[in-house]
């Protein structure tokens, strides 16, 4: 049973994705009702609200990317598509009544820690008073647009993947793509087909592997919907294959590994007849160093005749296309730009300012790490969800992000059964946490296998959870109160 903190804390949730829908429908059903959730965008969604391109998908199963008190039984495919998932994002918040706690077009500029409360100030210039704040800002949000000369000389529609121009018709047209991570082969795979040419630049290839795509039928749906006990054992079963198969071949399990690396082969080889195009195509380092992408048409896109793979460096773009290092210029009439997004940044550019002045952008640098994923010190009652070093990549996020939030709650419990203002984790246990993660991560492929990715930031290690996905839920619910400093109520009133 949850203990309410003394005075119903005024909680702020920074962001309406996955993860903010998530926070607002979980305190409440722990009893805390005072909350007020800012979301920069007009709607709610996050990352699904925001991408909208051509293609785009979960690589995670449907039932298993799912809340676990809303499962679905309509799913129409085994892997959502990103409509569909964003139809779920609006329904389910509309199911719990989450907008009516929502401020929509209000982003949040600043949060400064004053007299054991936060004060939060919008881009509207409004303040207000919050004795708690959660970041359910996600990882990557803000779009990171390559550093190429003339990029604004470009005479043709341009535009990068998370700012998808809705109005550009591709059909027939030269069509260029920067990038080959996962975003890029999704667009690849759905607009090569109705294109005239499609170029493709490529400075690291990538490891892929099938995507097991396939409609549910109509009678699946409908027993489903009979059986609601189906729809959650799927979702502890792709849970557990994730545990058995890919968790191990990220944090050091060689057979993991090499089963991995035979998949991905394999599908190259199927798939990708040429010689030398395969080669191009072939990475240099181990499979899942990076994220891995899955993907079942990828490479037949990459094999049509009007397709060209591009590995030249590019040297400047141009008002008519992209001139690469060997000179050529590739004439284009739409240029996309798939490049990513700044990985450093969760709750930033929001300037965060906690106790005695700690700015949370120089506390971070270019290296932003967290206690436990979620809590910083120096910055008292502030709480992120899928901050640094959570359990991300191939694997649900939603799944992580509710563990997290029932981490969070049992703080919140513990402020009111022990009548305090705050908690913050000491630098000691921040510093011990860290250093642990710091030491078994160079264990991992992220580290051993040889390659370059976004989860490596500016220390040269990657912000990831290098242990098995599976203790750090198990951590989540074994919360330990000494790794905190905790602030008394000066006057602890009966409610």
């Amino acid at each position: 049973m949850s203990h309410q903190p003394s005075g119903n804390p005024r909680i702020a949730i920074i962001g309406a994705g996955m993860s903010g829908i998530a926070a607002v429908i979980k305190l409440r059903k722990a009893g805390y009702n005072n909350i007020t959730v800012f979301e920069k965008s007009e709607k709610v969604g996050g990352t699904w609200r925001a991408n909208r391109y051509p293609g785009l998908s979960c690589d995670v199963p449907s039932h298993w990317y799912s809340f676990t008190f809303a499962p679905n039984p309509d799913w129409s495919h085994k892997y959502s598509y990103g409509p569909e998932i964003q139809a779920y994002m609006e329904k389910t918040a509309a199911d719990f009544d989450v907008l009516s706690v929502c401020r929509f077009n209000t982003s949040v500029e600043a949060l400064d820690y004053i007299d054991e409360q936060w004060r939060l100030v919008t881009q509207h210039g409004d303040e207000e008073i919050f004795d708690i704040v959660i970041s359910a800002t996600g990882i990557l949000h803000h779009p990171s647009k390559p550093d190429i000369a003339g990029l604004d000389s470009f005479e043709g529609k341009s535009f990068h993947s998370a700012e998808w121009d809705m109005e550009a018709d591709l059909t027939g047209k030269r069509v260029g793509i920067i990038g080959t991570g996962s975003t890029a082969s999704q667009i690849i795979g759905d607009i090569t087909p109705r294109v005239a040419e499609m170029n493709v630049f490529q400075r690291t290839p990538q490891w892929v592997a099938p995507l097991p795509q396939r409609a549910y039928s109509k009678f699946e749906k409908t027993m489903m919907r009979l059986l609601p006990f189906i729809p959650r054992l799927l979702y502890w079963l792709n849970y557990g294959m994730f545990k058995l198969v890919f968790g191990p071949a990220t944090t050091g399990n060689k057979r993991a590994q090499e089963k991995i690396s035979q998949i991905c082969h394999t599908h190259l080889e199927e798939n990708v007849k040429d010689p030398e195009l395969r080669a191009k195509l072939t990475p240099n380092y181990q499979a899942a160093c990076k994220r891995l992408i899955f993907a079942s048409d990828f490479y037949p896109a990459m094999t049509q005749e009007h397709t060209n793979l591009i590995t030249e460096r590019i040297s400047q773009i141009e008002a008519k296309g992209i001139r690469t290092a060997d000179g050529k210029l590739h004439e284009l009439d739409i240029l996309i730009l798939a490049t990513g997004f700044d990985s450093s940044a969760f709750i930033l550019p929001t300037k965060v300012t906690g106790e005695n002045g700690s700015d949370l952008a120089e506390f971070w640098g270019r290296a932003p790490r967290a206690h436990r994923g979620v809590a910083l010190p120096n910055f008292p009652n502030f709480w992120m969800l899928e901050g640094p070093t959570s359990p991300i990549g191939n694997l649900s996020l939603i799944m992580i992000s509710e563990h997290q939030i029932d981490y969070i709650i049992s703080m919140l419990d513990l402020m009111g059964q022990k009548g305090l203002t705050s908690l913050v984790p000491t630098r000691q246990a921040y510093d011990d946490y860290n250093n642990a993660m710091r030491e078994r991560v160079k264990d991992t492929v992220w580290v051993t296998g040889g390659c370059d990715s976004w989860y490596i930031d500016e220390s040269g290690l990657p912000n990831l959870y290098p242990f098995p996905p599976q203790q750090y839920l198990r951590d989540m619910h074994d919360p330990h109160e000494n790794e905190y400093e905790a602030t008394p109520r000066r006057n602890i009133a009966a409610e």
